[in-house]
């Protein structure tokens, strides 16, 4: 089984649980807050894997069998990795805002607003 067969059921249960997270933030008007705050955080995400599984790939920390990757590679990284931060980023903004976490909202700054019990 390739990296990329393995990876298939993750990225299709984070996309049907960032679809339904969308649906929400759609009804909440919060659609726009919900989708800048999944790319900040997923490409977060794929930068960081990018860097530090080149690292610890030229540390020879591990490696990836031949035949189980596509062969494209982002330096030494294989494409497929980045399928991981990927599924973790769509499943984790879609349970978050299905479980009722707090919207996004821009922050006004110089406004004076403080959050609720003074702070």
């Amino acid at each position: 089984m390739t990296y990329l067969v393995f990876s298939l059921p993750f990225l299709v249960v984070g996309l049907v649980v960032f679809g339904a997270g969308a649906v929400r933030a759609r009804r909440q008007s919060d659609l726009r807050g919900y989708l800048t705050a999944w790319a900040a955080a997923t490409v977060s995400l794929l930068v960081l894997t990018v860097v530090f599984d080149n690292v610890m790939m030229a540390a020879e920390f591990f490696d990836y069998g031949t035949e189980q990757i596509s062969g494209v590679r982002l330096g030494l990284i294989p494409i497929e990795d980045l399928l991981y931060p990927l599924a973790g980023g769509l499943l984790l903004a879609g349970l978050w805002q299905l479980l009722g976490g707090e919207p996004v909202r821009a922050a006004r700054i110089g406004s004076g607003a403080t959050r609720e019990g003074g702070e």
